[in-house]
This record gives structure tokens, sequence and C-alpha cells, in this order.
């Protein structure tokens, strides 16, 4: 067996049916499919049974541990020789696989021993999945960060650059697996703790730009804060496992939150002065404050906007910006203030941010 996918799944049956679907429309089909119902009270047995004569699909079920976990107990049943880790709410192209056998068959093991590819909205997202999209993938907000983890960027990696992928798709060869113990008990952030172990361990990873997927995320904006404050206080937990792996870049979301927070916080004192010395001179401290902040809503206005060809979208996606940055910011400050000043350990630190 090639390639063995791996998918945790927790009460997502619908969006399970839609990944099979397009698992069946692979134009390389040397594959099987590891399923793994991570204690979800809405399961997708029914769905998984649809396909049972279709794909070499394999269906369990388990007590909730988390996705970490749940992806290792795939693995522990998985016949492939690379193991393909998806999230359940992504979509693969016809061509998905067979462009993953293009890039791993004409490199040895030594050159490459994991990969991670990227992703993209799908024309028949809603709106708020697409601007959640943009906001995840765009230069002017953590997407240029993230280096090249979108498809419609254009951004693109040499084959064999230093690359960290994540778990919504990334390929990791079963050897290397067995040798880092796969994912740690990390409940989130435990992605990119793999990837940072199989550099460490002296393994090269990389890009594959031609292995999207379409991607939906969360589907609201109060589902995306949660999933960008959890991101935020992992980067902090993945700097005590990693010493040196905490870069400039890793502080812009929460030098960004600051700043916005500290920009409302003057034009509330330039109020307060206007009121109470009732003297129009302090109109300036109330307003000048707003100008970054409505020129960068702006921006992310008009490009979203020519992007997806959708000013529904383009509106939509300023406040997903805004989420996305400002979440990750405080789930950072949080975690700096507890790991780092308090001195708590990761575990019973966020133990009511854990999510199943």
């Amino acid at each position: 067996m090639r390639y063995s996918f791996i998918i945790p799944v927790f009460n997502r049956p619908d969006e399970v049916r839609e990944l099979l679907q397009s698992l069946t429309s692979q134009t390389m089909k040397d594959f099987e499919v590891i399923i793994v119902e991570d204690g979800s009270k809405t399961t997708c047995k029914d769905v998984c049974d649809e396909f049972a004569g279709i794909l070499d699909l394999h269906y369990y079920y388990k007590e909730n541990s988390g996705p970490g976990q749940s992806r290792n107990y795939g693995v522990e049943r998985a016949n492939g020789e690379w193991l393909i880790v998806l999230d359940s709410d992504v979509v693969l192209p016809p061509d998905y696989l067979a462009n993953v056998e293009e890039k791993t068959a004409a490199l040895p093991h030594s050159q490459l021993a994991a990969w991670g590819g990227p992703d993209a909205a799908h024309p028949d997202f809603t709106p708020v999945q697409k601007a959640i999209s943009y906001s995840m993938t765009s230069f002017f907000t953590t997407g240029g960060i993230r280096g090249g983890s979108s498809k419609r960027s254009g951004q693109k990696r040499g084959a064999l650059d230093k690359f960290f992928p994540r778990s919504y798709n990334m390929g990791v060869r079963r050897e290397v697996w067995n040798e880092l113990g796969g994912f740690s008990k990390m409940r989130f952030g435990e992605d990119i703790d793999f990837s940072y172990r199989i550099v460490e361990a002296g393994h090269k990873t990389a890009l594959i730009p031609e292995a999207w997927v379409w991607h939906k995320r969360r589907t609201d904006f109060r589902k995306f804060f949660r999933q960008v404050f959890n991101s935020g206080i992992a980067r902090i937990n993945l700097t005590k496992r990693h010493p040196g792996t905490l870069k400039l870049v890793h502080l812009l979301p929460t030098v960004f939150t600051v700043g916005v927070i500290g920009l409302v916080l003057l034009s509330a004192v330039g109020r307060l002065l206007m009121y109470y010395c009732d003297n129009d001179q302090w109109r300036w401290l109330c307003l000048l404050p707003w100008l970054p902040i409505v020129l960068y809503s702006l921006i992310i206005f008009v490009h979203s906007t020519l992007q997806n060809k959708s000013a529904h979208v383009g509106l939509l996606s300023v406040p997903a910006a805004f989420t996305q940055l400002m979440g990750y910011g405080l789930g950072f400050i949080k975690a700096w203030w507890k790991r780092c000043v308090l001195g708590q350990d990761e575990f019973t630190a966020f133990e009511k941010n854990f999510y199943s």
C-alpha cells in the first residue's frame, strides 16, 4: 500500500461525506482511508458505510482524546508507506494524489521525510467561509507570516526549503513517524510540534504547491475566534518545548492587538477630554487614532474584494482579519502571562481551553 489517509473526525458527518466523495474521484487509486471517530455524539458511521464498497475504507470509533492522539490511533492501523493526515473539513481536487506521487517518487527517502500542501477556498463556500479563508491566507494577515500557505497566493518555495507542514494537509513517511512516535499529547499546536521534531531530528520537509486542498475552516466568527485564540496559546507552548523557534514575525499579531486596543483607548481619552473640558480642541485626539484602523480595514476590503470578486466577501474579510489577528494576539498574551510570568505548566494552565 503506497498511501494511507488518516482522518480524525468529531461531530462532522456532512463534511466527511464531501471529503470521501472527493477521494473517490482521485486519478491515482493506490490508497486506503482510515477514519477515526474521536468520541463523536453525531457519528459518521452511516456516511462511511455508503463508501465501503467504493473506497478501501476503515472506520474506527474511540473515546475522545483530541485530534493528535486520534491520528496516532489511525496510523497504528494503517498500512501505507506514506501517511497523509487530513482535517475532516477539506476537499481534494481529482489530481491531488497524482501530484503527490509525482513529487515524492522523484526524491529518495533521505531528501524528503514529510511534506505539506497549501489550501484555498472553494467557489461553493459560504461568504463567511471565504472571508475566513482569506484572513488565514492573505499576505496582509498571517498568510504572509506562514509563507506560501495559500494556493491562490502564488507564493512558492523551493522543493527542499525548511517548511513546517500542518495537519490539515500533510504527509509523513512511515519510518519517520515510527521513529518520532507521531503526535505528542499537546491539545493544540501538536502539528507544528511534530513538524519541529521532524526537522530537529535532521529530516527534510517541503511544501508541495500542487498538493493543495479546499479547506472550509470554521463556519462562523465565534468558532474562528476560538480556533485562533488557541493558536496564540500554542505559540507560547511551542516556544517552551522548542526554544529558539519564536521569531519576530510570530509577535506581529500581538503587536497588532496591543496597537488596536491602544488606539481605541486613546480615542476614548480624547472623547473624555472633550466632554470634561468642554473644548473641541481635543477632537483630533478622538478621531486621529481611528485613521490606521480604517486604513487597514480599507486595504483588507479592497484586496479581498478583488481576490474573491465579491464586495460581500470583501466586507466580511474585515472582521475576519481582526478576529484572526486579535484572537491570536489575545491567546498569545494569556499564554505568556500564565506560562512565562506565573510559571504554570502547559496542561493545567489551559485545561479550560481544551476542546475535543
